[in-house]
């Protein structure tokens, strides 16, 4: 019980303090799993992130449900998600009842909220760098998979950036002698993993087979959001224009949605949330966000007892080098669009970024402390 109480209590501070999607939260989810509970090493994180990015599905969410199963087992991990994602929820669902109609949530202190997300992404690449790009080779790697992220901003091409960099690392890398990985401890097996698959296309196969059979609102919207969250690759920005397809809301609402999604911490996925409410209430709202994250802790449970196989094997270990080494250069990628174009438009932003950037860096500031100075600084200059 302590150990799921401790899950609870990290993830919902991360959930509460999380703002600037997926890269940023990356960041920090590094700064408390990795530097301060130490819970893995730098390099399983980096294992996870890279795995994480294959999936369909909020990444930083799979990421913390890993995380949350490593520690606590199946348990752990559904604790690790409610924490992380319950508060963007709440506050989801509470916008859509009082203030979505007016699609505006721009404010001074949703600046500097978008302005701190910079900071934590450029002090997660500085530690990522150091320990998964220490070399020339890799450095290099992690820049020119930043360039041609740049140049080739579709998720196609991102697959196609890492699984490059991946040969790139299988074949440079044969040379080096690898240390044999701490094998991932889990409450569970291959059953359970085979299981979760069975599920994760059962359901993605049958249920638009069988919805013409139904006229049920909250069938079509697990029907809906279950389809989404299975099939959408590159997180909660991507998610927005498959909803926009499936779901039959005004473009106001869909608006609204998306302001309100980004002014709260969390996975920008819990915008189901808020659209599951503007269609069917709080019943709707909680289905809703339960179907787009479910294909997620399926993906997790299936691929991680085959992952704690194969992470061992030579081979895996060269072609993760360099596919750390690419992760790394997407998050600087990411750095620059979306983080840093979206946030620094004027000269008082970057001035926040230089600020914020010398308090968590230098000064060591925990995040927390700087995302709220960051928020009110941007409050600050915006009314001056």
């Amino acid at each position: 019980m302590k150990k799921y109480i401790e899950i609870a209590k990290t993830s919902t501070k991360l959930g509460l303090t999380s703002f600037g999607g997926p890269a940023a939260h990356l960041g920090y989810f590094r700064e408390e799993y990795v530097l301060k509970r130490k819970w893995l090493d730098e390099k399983l994180y980096a294992d996870i992130v890279a795995v994480c990015q294959f999936l369909p599905g909020p990444a930083s969410s799979q990421v913390g449900i890993a995380i949350g199963i490593m520690r606590g087992g199946l348990i752990g991990g559904i604790v690790s998600f409610l924490g992380f994602t319950l508060p963007s929820v709440l506050l989801l669902v509470l916008f859509s009842a009082l203030l979505s109609s007016t699609g505006s949530f721009d404010s001074g202190w949703l600046q500097g909220l978008k302005i701190v997300a910079v900071t934590i992404v450029a002090h997660a690449l500085i530690g990522m760098q150091k320990s998964l790009a220490p070399d020339r080779i890799r450095i290099s790697i992690a820049i020119s998979c930043a360039i041609l992220t740049l140049l080739i901003p579709t998720i196609v091409g991102q697959f196609s950036i890492l699984i490059g960099a991946g040969l790139f690392g299988y074949i440079c890398f044969r040379s080096d002698s690898n240390e044999t990985d701490t094998n991932i401890v889990l409450p569970f097996g291959k059953r359970t993993s085979i299981f979760a698959w069975l599920l994760f296309f059962g359901l993605l196969i049958f249920l638009p087979l069988l919805k013409p059979f139904t006229h049920s609102v909250y069938y079509s919207i697990f029907d809906t959001y279950y389809r989404v969250g299975s099939l959408v690759f590159g997180g909660g920005h991507v998610v927005l224009p498959m909803l926009q397809r499936e779901v039959e809301l005004s473009p106001d609402v869909f608006l609204a949605g998306y302001g309100a999604a980004q002014a709260v911490p969390g996975p920008l996925f819990t915008i189901a949330s808020f659209l599951g409410h503007a269609t069917a209430g709080i019943p709707g709202a909680l289905l809703a966000t339960f179907a787009i994250f479910l294909p997620s802790f399926l993906l997790v449970i299936g691929i991680l007892p085959f992952w704690s196989i194969i992470r061992n094997k030579k081979g895996i270990q060269n072609a993760l080098k360099g596919i750390n080494a690419g992760v790394v250069g997407i998050l600087l990628a990411a750095l620059y669009n979306p983080v840093f174009t979206s946030a620094v438009k004027e000269t008082s932003d970057f001035i926040i970024v230089l600020i914020t950037i010398t308090l968590l860096v230098i000064y060591k500031w925990a995040p927390y402390k700087v995302v709220i100075l960051s928020a009110f600084l941007g409050f600050v200059f915006h009314i001056i």
